[in-house]
């Protein structure tokens, strides 16, 4: 038996070693070819996988955009802590792989000591006081007959893999997020600009109507109409007002800055180009592009690796450990050829009993690279899922924002006629005002059909994982 197992470790010397444990390949391509679900409406969006320029924010078309984003990238603290783990990663990942490497530590040391003669059974002899100077060196390499230590750097390896796509994620979560609240930023500051000039109009619309009210033929509750109009314009005003505050600390907060340090920059609606296509190619490619997915693949990895790492302790380990040491009574003598002595050959240890301890560990990796594998799976349905939401989004805000501009134009011209008819004695007072009503309502919805559209895009970009230029 232990000539077979000797054996059986020399040839694994000579041989390269054995490397237990499975293998990692990674999961295959999806088997759907499609995202949208039987129902859903065609997407009336033009899907180029290669649409997106390198900063794919750019296919805004806004100067403004552009510079929050770049300001963001530098400066944000999330980026930053991401940035640090990562490198935190790849430090232990180096460490992982330098502990797998010959060891060689040195040591000395200057002791005194008495020595007892007594127990060496030395009777009625004085035991002398010593002083004992040494110096020397260890080293020690692991075999790695059964690879549980290349294991234990493929898994750290992977890890750091994982850490790196999680870092790309929040690089593009981030310009994500920069353009959806520079979008809003725009979109509440034409809201207030519209409603400070409806505001502005129904005030001209309570003296115009007291004035009808005072020459007859208009009733008094025109005045309360017109009243009540005004009103409800001026409650409207401090919550998009708050909205536009919040919207602009958030922008901040993206730029690593405090809001009393920063300034937000009045971006135009007008300003963000809607995108002529959007960068999206097959459900296989995009397995293969979005960073939260090569993260859940990067921690299968990892997870497949530590298998093999529980496994390997199920096996003989052979380690070599030569030390050499010089020792002397006196410093002087410690150099000379007659204080060295040293130690070299090689340490088998082989696991017999653990009350089933590392059976028990290699089903837990086992459990955890399952784990693992779900988590991918799901991690790529939530990308289909969200991809798929984003493409509806988009297509039925490109409606949206087509019908809005034509109820818009729709109700300007039936407020003009209604004025036109109200001024040659043909309508009434009332109609007026209603006509005017509908036309700064349609108005403000056209603004937040173009947002809505614009949010939509930008969030499509980034579900997509559109091409992005992360800085060395």
């Amino acid at each position: 038996m232990l000539r077979s197992l000797f054996c059986l470790l020399a040839s694994g010397a000579l041989f390269g070693c054995a490397t237990v444990g499975p293998d990692f390949e990674p999961p295959g391509p999806p088997q759907t070819a499609k995202y949208a679900m039987a129902g859903d409406a065609a997407p009336g969006l033009t899907l180029d996988p290669h649409a997106a320029p390198a900063r794919w924010w750019t296919a805004f078309g806004s100067a403004q955009i552009d510079a929050l984003v770049d300001e963001a990238v530098s400066q944000n603290q999330t980026l930053a802590a991401a940035d640090a783990s990562l490198a935190r990663a790849r430090a232990n990942a180096s460490a992982v792989r330098g502990a797998a490497g010959v060891q060689v530590d040195g040591h000395a040391r200057a002791e005194r000591e008495r020595v007892n003669t007594a127990s060496f059974g030395i009777e009625g002899f004085p035991s002398p006081t010593i002083s004992l100077y040494s110096i020397g060196a260890s080293a020690s390499f692991d075999f790695d007959l059964f690879g549980g230590g290349r294991r234990r750097i493929e898994s750290a390896e992977a890890q750091a893999a994982a850490l790196a796509a999680r870092g790309e994620a929040a690089y593009l979560t981030l310009s994500g997020e920069v353009v959806l609240r520079a979008i809003d930023v725009a979109a509440l500051r034409e809201q207030i600009a519209a409603l400070e000039q409806m505001i502005a109009d129904s005030r001209r619309n309570v003296e115009m109507t007291r004035r009808a009210v005072e020459d007859g033929g208009t009733p008094r509750a025109a005045v309360v109409t017109a009243q009540a109009q005004l009103a409800e314009d001026e409650a409207r005003l401090p919550p998009l007002r708050s909205k536009l505050a919040t919207s602009r600390h958030a922008l901040a907060l993206l730029a690593g800055e405090a809001p009393g340090d920063w300034i937000a920059p009045d971006i135009d609606l007008a300003s963000i180009a809607v995108p002529a296509a959007v960068p999206l190619g097959m459900p296989s490619e995009l397995v293969r592009r979005r960073p939260d997915i090569l993260a859940a693949e990067a921690r299968l990895q990892a997870a497949t690796a530590d298998i093999g790492v529980a496994t390997a302790a199920l096996y003989p380990q052979l380690r070599l450990t030569p030390d050499f040491t010089l020792s002397a009574l006196k410093p002087s003598d410690v150099f000379n050829y007659e204080s060295g002595g040293w130690v070299i050959g090689p340490a088998l240890s082989l696991p017999i009993f653990h009350s089933g301890q590392l059976r028990a560990e290699k089903k837990a990796a086992v459990a955890a690279r399952d784990q693992a594998l779900a988590e991918y799976r799901q991690t790529v349905l939530v990308a289909f899922v969200q991809v798929a939401d984003l493409l509806q989004a988009a297509a039925q805000g490109q409606a949206l924002a087509e019908a809005q501009a034509h109820a818009s134009q729709a109700a300007d011209e039936n407020a003009r006629l209604a004025n036109l008819a109200y001024q040659n004695g043909a309508g009434s007072l009332l109609s007026v005002l209603d006509a005017h009503r509908q036309s700064q309502r349609a108005k403000l919805a056209f603004i937040d059909a173009q947002a809505s559209l614009r949010r939509a895009l930008a969030a499509l970009f980034v579900a997509s994982a559109a091409d992005w230029r992360r800085p060395a």
